[in-house]
């Protein structure tokens, strides 16, 4: 990931911010400029998502690329958030805690970096309700 990209992007990562139509009342993440069921009778606004969802979903991954050996193994899912819309992600709990229908929200933990000495990413994961 470039580095103007990332700062471009910064909003989004760290606070879930989505689309909501106020004409049809649908919620998109990520943001979109123009609703796909309204189009351009849609009137669009940022929205922030609550962070609360469920897992629709999910993989676990024990095999990766040298970069991400210490995180095996790891679950991917696909949460719907309560607002509608669908992401993936990685849960960061336990992948054996992991199953279809359980509770997550939204945490804010390290996503990569530009090697040893590069630049830190941070952004949304989510782990399980307690």
């Amino acid at each position: 990931m470039t580095v103007p990209r990332f700062w471009r992007e910064q909003a989004s990562r760290y606070n879930l911010v989505g689309s909501h139509c106020k004409t049809c009342n649908e919620y998109f993440y990520p943001i979109r400029n123009l609703c796909p069921n309204c189009r351009r009778d849609g009137e669009m606004e940022q929205y922030k998502f609550k962070g609360n969802g469920e897992i629709v979903t999910y993989t676990i991954t024990h095999t990766t690329s040298d970069e991400f050996n210490d995180l095996v193994p790891y679950t991917l899912a696909i949460v719907k958030l309560d607002e509608g819309p669908c992401l993936t992600t990685q849960i960061v709990d336990e992948p054996e805690k992991a199953d279809i229908g359980k509770r997550v929200h939204s945490v804010f933990r390290k996503l990569g970096s530009d090697g040893e000495d590069g630049i830190l990413y941070y952004g949304t994961k989510f782990e399980l309700d307690k």
